[in-house]
C-alpha cells in the first residue's frame, strides 16, 4: 500500500516521513489536502510548528511503532 492510501488511518497519529531527497522528519499528521500534508513538529523547549510538505517530495510515511510494555523497575523511579 502506498503512503497516500494510509493517510486516512494516520490522521492525528505520530508519523515518520521519508523524503525523496534522503532526509526525514516526524510529528503528528494534522491534515492532508491532496497536494500537501500538514505535520505538527516539535521545535525546541515548548515550541511546536505546523509545517507543510508537498506530496511530490514524500517518498514514504509510516506510523510510529507501539512501545514495548516491558517492566523496567529503575526507568521512572
Amino acid at each position: 500500500m502506498n503512503w497516500q492510501q494510509k493517510i486516512g488511518h494516520l490522521m492525528g497519529q505520530p508519523v515518520g516521513i521519508s523524503f525523496t531527497n534522503g532526509t526525514g522528519t516526524s510529528g503528528i499528521l494534522c491534515n492532508a489536502d491532496g497536494h500537501q500534508v500538514y505535520i505538527m513538529e516539535y521545535m525546541y523547549h515548548s515550541q511546536f510548528a505546523l509545517k507543510h510538505y508537498d506530496y511530490r517530495t514524500i517518498q514514504d510515511m509510516s506510523p510510529f511503532p507501539h512501545c514495548q510494555n516491558q517492566h523496567h523497575p529503575n526507568l521512572y523511579e
